[in-house]
């Protein structure tokens, strides 16, 4: 019935459709699609219901619109969050984040929580705790991560929009496994806050997962912030920017398709990749291939290991002091455990280190764009994985229960196989978290076997505008997918 969650507002506001009525139908649908998906964790219905009873219609952007938060840092005061993590299986959020706290201004109604691997590490979402997300077209093939639950709701057709958040790719990625649109915004775009300002040192950022252009744009305009009291201040982007940029000029486009860690982008990524290369020619813009990298991707990838470990420990030792008794390997998924006993042998100058070679891929990344307005390639090396598709071998789990025996050198080879075959598929992504920049995936293309298959497009810090320019095009080309 409804296009997009601006439409939906839109019925609200003109008194074509209740709250009341949008939220029924969504829960009706979660219950129906849900246990094929298992998608949503947590629910709060009978509150939704009351709230949509209550509902005030104040003109607000999305008012009324049924909206499920991710299971993972996007706090609401009263409500269950488990991170994907069985430590956190009984903890009620004790206050509201400004993100939440934001989304419910604009008239969203809460639903309840999407499923999401433990404390979002992996690409997959199949925490233990709450079992697999299944995707929308296959059972037996994941939706992907972090936010693979989001993904999967929106996929499906629960809900036209879904929050999510991306530390090093959990928008993207799952946005080109499920055909959706997936825009990580700059850094410092959207609220942060209160308490924790630099999730992963700043290379987390919250927003959401869509199906039409409109929502993005219209989302991001209303969430946008300029925080003076984040390390991240952003200047906001200006209304006519992002809704009636107008080129005066040929766009330069740089398409990027070498693997960053030397792997193996799959033919038919590949293949879509160059039709949208083709697809900027035909539209009067100039592509030109890079062939040299001006990252080294597995020492950004290496590095990104170290300081997720480090913040890892940070973590863990605020959970101690709470739990008043140290962390064990039980409290946790072996990932994890990993992931916590890399970071106890990190070093204050490892992460200064780490975090000096980030301010410079910044700086290269930025020397790139003085070249190109925008970089083109995958979202993806391959289409979403088969539910085992990274599993460990005997050898390396037997290692990774003992990683407390090895050195620091040693714990961060473990962390490095450990992710190797996932990070193989999803080698494109992270770099834009470290850089700060914004980037989006777009659902342009598909395999044989009918899967979706994401493009993504890269800019400047600060250019989501000309993101969305490019996007709303395609958009208008019915380019889509799905």
């Amino acid at each position: 019935m409804f296009r997009d969650a601006t439409s939906m507002a839109q019925a609200v506001r003109d008194k074509q459709v209740s709250p009341l009525e949008l939220v029924l139908e969504t829960i009706e649908k979660a219950e129906r699609l849900n246990p094929r998906l298992n998608a949503i964790v947590s629910t709060r219905y009978e509150e939704a219901i009351e709230e949509a009873k209550k509902f005030q219609v104040n003109n607000q952007p999305f008012a009324g619109v049924p909206l499920f938060l991710k299971d993972l840092g996007q706090e609401k005061k009263g409500t269950p969050c488990t991170y994907g993590s069985r430590l956190f299986k009984d903890y009620i959020c004790h206050e509201t984040s400004h993100f939440v706290k934001r989304l419910e201004e604009l008239g969203f109604v809460i639903l309840g929580r999407t499923n999401t691997p433990e404390f979002g590490y992996k690409m997959v979402s199949d925490a233990q705790l709450h079992g697999p997300v299944r995707h929308f077209l296959d059972e037996t093939v994941n939706a992907g991560g972090s936010s693979g639950g989001a993904a999967a709701i929106v996929a499906a057709g629960i809900s036209p929009m879904s929050a999510a958040s991306d530390g090093g790719g959990s928008i993207r990625v799952p946005a080109s496994h499920n055909g959706l649109i997936g825009l990580k915004p700059t850094r410092g775009r959207v609220p942060v806050g209160p308490g924790s300002y630099r999730g992963w040192n700043g290379a987390t950022v919250q927003f959401a997962l869509t199906k039409t252009v409109r929502d993005t744009r219209n989302l991001l305009w209303h969430l946008q912030t300029c925080q003076l009291e984040s390390p991240f201040p952003l200047p906001l982007l200006q209304e006519e920017n992002l809704f009636s940029l107008k080129l005066n000029r040929p766009l330069k486009v740089g398409m990027l398709l070498k693997h960053p860690i030397g792997g193996k982008v799959s033919s038919e990524v590949e293949q879509v990749v160059r039709q949208m290369a083709k697809k900027f020619e035909v539209d009067g813009h100039e592509v030109s291939e890079i062939v040299e990298d001006p990252i080294n991707g597995i020492e950004l990838q290496k590095g990104f290991y170290l300081i997720s470990g480090a913040e890892t420990v940070v973590m863990f030792q605020k959970m101690e002091k709470q739990l008043q008794r140290p962390m064990t390997r039980f409290d946790m998924e072996l990932m994890t455990w990993v992931m916590y006993q890399s970071g106890l042998m990190v070093t204050g100058a490892d992460y200064a280190r780490v975090a000096g070679d980030w301010d410079r891929y910044a700086e290269a990344m930025m020397q790139l764009h003085d070249t190109y307005d925008v970089l083109l390639l995958p979202t993806v090396a391959n289409t979403a994985p088969k539910q085992d598709a990274y599993s460990l071998d005997a050898d390396l789990i037997e290692k990774m229960e003992h990683i407390h025996e090895l050195s620091h050198e040693e714990r961060q080879e473990i962390v490095w196989k450990m992710f190797e075959s996932s990070v193989e598929d999803t080698p494109f992504t992270q770099r834009m978290n470290i850089t700060g920049q914004t980037a989006i995936s777009l659902p342009v293309g598909h395999s044989q076997e009918g899967m979706p298959v994401g493009v993504q497009l890269v800019a400047a810090k600060g250019r989501e505008d000309l993101l969305l320019m490019i996007a709303e095009q395609w958009e208008q080309d019915e380019l889509w997918k799905f």
